[in-house]
Order: structure tokens, then sequence, then C-alpha cells
């Protein structure tokens, strides 16, 4: 979606998009209209339960914001192109139909959704479970693993502000929990993770973790930095559209499993970042803003202790 391109320009004839309260009224409207009943009829009788609850609500209100915003075929257009361009943009190191997601805020209120539904299912806490974040586009599967204590940055700049960071992982009763697998990875000092980056090692700055019999945890990374999210994709496409910038604060993504306790997905963010106020993804929260202190150890530049609480796992 560029900004310089508007094949709306002249919207002399065209119906204006109306306020909140009328596109409560349009979406109002869909559940009468028998053009959008026609629509989700037409699904099957053998449609899955939540398939259909999801499809019915996306048709609505896909409908609805078509005639709110008096919707043209060009713009309809553009829309589909910027999907297919997400698409075609996409592979196993970047997800730009996720980052499209993420400059809308979707995926960031998806999670908070998520969040709220496994509190609901959390009695009986003596900690509150430690709150998920955003996956965000760079995720890798099979980053290597490493023994407690060991440095997953492969390639070392002389400026490095290299961190040693440990903590243990608990259940909501305070208990630790052995074999955890803790999943970690971020962006070297310029801001690009590895597979962004000709000049990093495959995997540089990324690696598992295992929590011994006392839950406890410990290795050396980076203490990490602001960047800005990819611009030469849609979602920069639209970041620019909407004038917004396209910074994320300096954070550390974290995942973490273990049979039997709810996955978590989470991002930690250093509390010196001026973007922790103002991301442009909308994924900070509170709890999950670190302080990285001065190191007295004379192998890093900072420390990091870091607990986690994991949620009991529930069947649906």
């Amino acid at each position: 979606m560029s900004a310089s391109h508007n094949p709306s320009a002249d919207r002399s004839a065209a119906p204006q998009p109306a306020g909140a309260d009328q596109a409560l009224e349009t979406f109002k409207a869909t559940l009468s209209d028998p053009f959008t009943n026609n629509v989700i009829n037409a699904m099957s009788p053998e449609t899955p339960e939540r398939a259909r609850v999801v499809l019915t609500s996306l048709i609505r209100h896909l409908h609805s914001f078509a005639r709110d915003v008096q919707l043209l075929s060009p713009e309809w257009m553009l829309g589909v192109n910027t999907l297919n361009r997400a698409g075609q943009m996409s592979d196993d190191k970047r997800n730009e139909g996720v980052l499209v997601s993420d400059v809308l805020g979707l995926e960031a209120l998806v999670d908070q959704i998520t969040q709220e539904s496994m509190s609901k299912m959390t009695v009986d806490a003596l900690k509150p479970a430690t709150l998920s974040c955003i996956l965000g586009p760079f995720f890798r599967e099979d980053a290597p693993k490493y023994e407690n204590g060991a440095d997953i940055v492969q390639k070392h700049g002389e400026d490095d502000p290299t961190t040693f960071m440990d903590g243990h992982i608990y259940d909501l009763a305070g208990n630790p929990v052995e074999g955890a697998e803790i999943d970690l990875w971020h962006t070297n000092p310029n801001g690009l993770y590895e597979q962004q980056d000709p000049d990093q090692p495959e995997y540089n700055n990324r690696g598992k973790f295992f929590t011994d019999k006392n839950g406890y945890y410990s290795l050396k990374c980076l203490c990490p930095t602001s960047y800005p999210i990819p611009y030469d994709g849609p979602a920069g496409d639209m970041l620019k559209l909407m004038g917004r910038h396209p910074m994320r604060p300096a954070h550390i993504h974290i995942m973490v499993r273990k049979a039997g306790y709810a996955p978590l997905t989470t991002q930690i963010y250093d509390s010196r970042d001026p973007y922790t106020l103002d991301d442009s993804v909308f994924a900070v929260k509170d709890s999950l803003v670190v302080h990285f202190v001065d190191s007295k150890r004379d192998d890093v530049k900072y420390e990091l202790t870091y607990d986690i609480h994991l949620s009991q796992a529930h069947n649906e």
C-alpha cells in the first residue's frame, strides 16, 4: 500500500464514511441484509462450529466495513494486492503477514484476548503467570541447544553490550519447574536479526536452554537495542500512509515450553529505551519491562535476572 497511490482522491460523488454510531448501525443492518445472509448461509451443514462462528462474524464485519467506507473497486484491489505481496515476501526467515498484523495492532490484541482467556482458567495461584507477548515475524525453529551459562552470541563485536542473564522458572504455586525449555532470540547491535544480515552466522543470537532441578537457567547474550521494523514491504507502506514511525523498543524474545504447562511466548523490554512508551506494534506490557544493571563480573557489561511463572496446561 503506497502513500502516493490514492485511487479514490476524487470522492465528490461518493458517500463519506460515517462516525462510530453510523458504523454500528451499518453493522446491525447486515443482520437482515439478504446479500450478506446469503453468503453466510452458503456454508455447508458440515462446517465445524467454531469455523462457522468465526467466518459468520468475519463476513458480517467485512461487508459492514465495505459499506461503511463505501469501498471502491480500485481500493479493494489495492488491499488484495497488499495481502498478495505480503505472502510473496514471506518465507521461513521473515513473515510479512505477521508484520502487517503487528502494525495494525491485531497480533497484540489477539495476545491480549488469549491472555485474558488463560487468566480466567487460573485459580488459587500464589503468583500471577508471566504475561505473554507477540511472537513477531522473525522466530525460527531449530535454534541450537546450549548448556546453562553458554553464550548465544557467535560473533562478538568489540563494543557489544554483553550480558549475563539468569533466573528461575516456577509454577504458580512457586515450585521450580525442572526441564523447561527456554528459547531466546534478539537482534545484533545493528538492529538486525541474523536471517536479515549476511554478516551474521546462522542462528546467531538464538539459543535453547533447559532448567535444572531448581528451575534455574543461565546464559550470556546481549543487552538488546531498539530497531526499525522492515520498511520495504506492505507493513512499511502502511506505516508511511499513517504517518507513523517504525521503531520497536529494545527487547529479548522468550519462548518457554514444558509438558503439562501452558506454553509461553513473550518479550522483555529494556526500561531505559524510550520506545517502550511508543512501540510501533503496541506490544509492551508494564510487567515485561526489565532493568539491566551494570555487571560486577569481569566477562560482561550488564546483568539481568528474570524469573518466569508458568500456568498449568488446560484441556479444551
